[in-house]
């Protein structure tokens, strides 16, 4: 797919500001968002009386650092409205996550809320290459989770004609796109992978799909699976990022014609790389945990929350604002082997180097005695499934291996396996790890 810069009347002006006109704006906001969640939420008033600072303390954006942390335990423990801002009656709408490790977060959004949402993921649809009159595909899940509507509304607001597949019904995804011909899909990236396994069983080939672009978010995803998607799809891959917390897709996505890492939209959110371990704000460029406070939220303010995924801020390329590199992982998904720290991403990586082998993969772990014992479990490519001997795929299994060994660090065993061995997600994110391993206490 060509791909051409936008021309400046095609962006908004902000999109183009000078460092120092997006510095100013973002301290405006600040000092009302810090305000606006002293005075309207018990939660943020004590925690902020409780670390000695107070909204008019923060005269510079280097100031934030001076006040606390918001923790996903704090917002479980404020379950349900504990958090809101705005009196119940002026939330339009609730959003929650899955609660799959305790209590959901229930996060409110007011009409002004929705609308800034639906902008922000329209701003991030056109960073994508999507425009007015396209055809978009949404399959991501509709619901309490954010993805379906935020996608939904942010296209809507651009232009597009969307069609609201959500997840799932991986036959009827295929039939709707070879019937409607969309330009642009949204999905998580493995799901993406079980749809092109789909036009696969069909014989249809990449040139033969109209899709141009997707545009995928919700889990960790690497540079391996970017190519891998696009080899399977014949489109471009954008990183589109965000959470329920702090909003939803749209905080912040990658640009099509540099696809170097999702774009802040620091207009609307500012963000700060901390030391997992001490807190301190690191400086740009270094690796650390990604902290974001809301500037502009009314019902659901966030100051400082600790995302828990790991990335750096870098600078500005196609946009003015700084960049984050692609999410290597989350510090709460980081697994320990033997004392050794491991991202599922980076295994995944290792498995994408070999093209013979398929995205579709799991991690088993569990321990006998006092040792973990690590089992990747990987698929070959359609193609190959009836083609390779044993012999063959022992040599996949121990190459990978290697590479896992030397690059990763870790010691596993590897078993290369036929296509469609390995459950597939229908509903969007896959179940990379199985952790089987006796709980500490």
């Amino acid at each position: 797919m060509p791909v051409t810069s936008p021309l400046p009347g095609d962006l908004e002006p902000i999109e183009t500001a000078s460092r120092d006109e997006i510095s100013a704006l973002q301290l405006e906001r600040m000092q009302w968002s810090l305000k606006h969640a002293y005075d309207n939420v018990p939660y943020h008033k004590k925690a902020f009386d409780e670390k000695g600072v107070h909204p008019s303390d923060l005269k510079t954006l280097a100031d934030l650092a001076k006040f606390p942390f918001m923790t996903k335990t704090a917002l479980r423990d404020q379950y349900p409205f504990g958090l809101f801002a705005v009196p119940r009656e002026k939330v339009a709408r609730l959003h929650a996550s899955s609660g799959t490790t305790g209590k959901s977060i229930v996060v409110g959004y007011t009409l002004q809320d929705i609308d800034n949402w639906a902008n922000l993921v329209a701003r991030s649809i056109r960073a994508a290459g999507g425009r007015a009159g396209d055809i978009l595909h949404n399959a991501y899940g509709y619901g309490m989770f954010t993805g379906g509507l935020g996608a939904h509304y942010g296209a809507e607001r651009l232009g597009c004609t969307v069609v609201p597949m959500s997840g799932g019904q991986t036959e009827r995804q295929v039939q709707l796109i070879i019937d409607f011909q969309p330009q642009i899909i949204m999905v998580t990236p493995s799901y993406s992978l079980v749809i092109a396994e789909e036009f696969e069983r069909l014989g249809i080939t990449p040139d033969q799909i109209s899709l141009k672009v997707g545009i995928f978010g919700a889990e960790p995803w690497g540079e391996g699976m970017r190519g891998e998607i696009e080899r399977k799809l014949g489109i471009d891959a954008i990183d589109i990022y965000g959470l329920t917390e702090v909003m939803g897709p749209g905080v912040a996505c990658e640009c099509i014609e540099s696809k170097d890492g999702p774009v802040i939209w620091e207009d609307h959110f500012y963000p700060e790389i901390v030391n997992p371990d001490t807190g301190e704000v690191v400086a740009d460029g270094e690796d650390g945990e990604l902290v974001f406070t809301s500037l502009t939220k009314q019902a659901f303010p966030v100051i400082r929350y600790r995302t828990r995924d790991l990335t750096r801020l870098l600078p500005p390329t196609s946009r003015a604002f700084r960049r984050m590199e692609k999410i290597s992982g989350r510090s709460d998904d980081m697994l320990i082997v033997r004392g050794v720290n491991v991202f599922p991403t980076q295994i995944e990586e290792q498995i994408l180097r070999d093209k013979r082998l398929s995205g579709n993969y799991q991690v088993l772990l569990n321990r006998e005695g006092h040792l973990d014992n690590v089992e990747v479990r990987c698929e070959v490519q359609r193609e190959l499934s009836d083609r390779l001997s044993p012999s063959e795929m022992d040599a996949i299994s121990k190459e990978l291996q290697h590479h896992i060994k030397t690059n990763v660090g870790i010691s596993t065993r590897v078993a290369v396996m036929a296509f469609d061995s390995i459950p597939r997600t229908q509903t969007g994110k896959a179940r990379r790890v199985v952790d089987d391993r006796p709980k500490q206490n």
